[in-house]
Formats: structure tokens, sequence, C-alpha cells
């Protein structure tokens, strides 16, 4: 009696299972970098520039039209913004600080923020609109 096997067993690996995962991984991660937003303070009017920086903010403080200060999104009296962002740059030293203020605000108030960097050596970015 001569048996013969009918099917033969091929050691292949079909990819198209893969290729579904990678895209489908793909499209979640370009909608949900679409969703992430700065934190600034939605109802201020920023200052116009045509004069734009391509450095990513880590951080940021906002001041509005009434004179609240707000850093990352809560709001902190002014003497302890210095002491907030230091906690933050002890975290991570290369972190760039957006200055996002209402075109309202007196100049002086950016000058006393900005001192503050200076003294301490930070990366300040004044964020304005584009023109």
């Amino acid at each position: 009696m001569a048996l013969k096997k009918r099917s033969k067993i091929e050691a292949g690996f079909s990819m198209s299972s893969m290729t579904d995962i990678v895209f489908l991984l793909l499209i979640f991660f370009m909608i949900t970098s679409t969703l992430v937003t700065p934190q600034a303070i939605k109802d201020m009017v920023l200052p116009k520039s045509d004069h734009q920086v391509s450095a990513k903010p880590n951080t940021t403080i906002s001041v509005t039209a009434d004179l609240r200060y707000f850093v990352e999104g809560e709001q902190v009296p002014f003497w302890k913004i210095e002491r907030r962002l230091k906690s933050i740059i002890e975290v991570s030293p290369d972190t760039y600080i957006a200055l996002h203020v209402d075109e309202s605000v007196p100049f002086s108030v950016v000058g006393r923020i900005r001192d503050i960097a200076i003294r301490n050596k930070y990366k300040l970015i004044l964020a304005t609109q584009g023109k």
C-alpha cells in the first residue's frame, strides 16, 4: 500500500496582518497628535509678529488683560512665578518657556517676567500671532 501525503506544509509567514496593524497605529497616532493643544488661556489676544521661532516650548506662562498670571494653566500670584519655574526647570533643565501675554498688558509686566528668566538663565520665548 502506497500512501501519499496530499498537502505539503509551507514554512512561510504572511505579512499582510502586520501591515494592517502598522497602518492602524499610524492613523491612531496621527489623530491623537492633532488633539494636543498648548496650555494657553483661550481668551487672550496675542500681539502680531512676522518672525516665528521653531523651538517647542515645554511650559507656558500666561498673563491675561486683567493681570492674572498662569503657569501651565494654573493661576498663581506673581511672587510665586519664580519659585514655580525653578521647580519645573530642576526636573528638565533644557525647558523652553513660552510667554503668552495679552496685547493690552503693559510692557513693564513682560519686562518683570523677562528679568526672572534672565536672572535664572531660562530660555524664554514670547508667543505672538502670525500676521
